[in-house]
């Protein structure tokens, strides 16, 4: 499978990416613990058919230390155990904001309300640009059929 664009090397969407990664360095350096970044990024590429970004985030999630029986479970975290209520509270959150199109109604105030008992204010304001900006990514790389399978840890820095 060969990428309809060279996306990650035209100079336009590099300019443009310089931004999405400023964003997404912001939030690597926020209070949001890293173990629920991975889970969110993982869940929601999943939802969205993003194969790149499914590949990325869980060799990213591997190396940070995260075991293979829950990456393995991510997709059906609702019925696993592996889980603990704050990752439960993220995972809902990013499912609802990834599924926007297919849930009427958006993100619920019960799954608000539910991840603001498990985050401050500041990581929830993380928690969903985080949401944002991995759906923005899944887009980019679905719309150009980034191959998944060749990516390699730190990558992209």
């Amino acid at each position: 499978m060969d990428a309809r664009l060279n996306y990650y090397g035209n100079p336009l969407a590099g300019k443009a990416l310089k931004h999405f990664l400023s964003a997404s360095k912001a939030l690597s350096d926020s209070t949001l613990p890293a173990t629920i970044q991975h889970l969110v990024e993982v869940r929601a590429s999943q939802i969205n058919g993003c194969g790149f970004c499914t590949d990325m985030h869980t060799k990213e999630a591997t190396h940070a230390g995260e075991t293979s029986v829950r990456l393995n479970l991510i997709a059906a975290w609702r019925e696993a155990t592996v889980f603990t209520e704050a990752e439960r509270a993220a995972l809902e959150l990013a499912e609802q904001g990834t599924r926007v199109a297919d849930a009427a109604g958006g993100v619920t105030d019960e799954a608000w309300a539910d991840a603001a008992k498990h985050f401050d204010e500041d990581q929830l304001a993380a928690l969903t640009t985080l949401i944002a900006i991995i759906n923005a990514y899944n887009r980019i790389n679905i719309i150009t059929q980034q191959p998944a399978g060749s990516y390699k840890v730190g990558m992209f820095g």
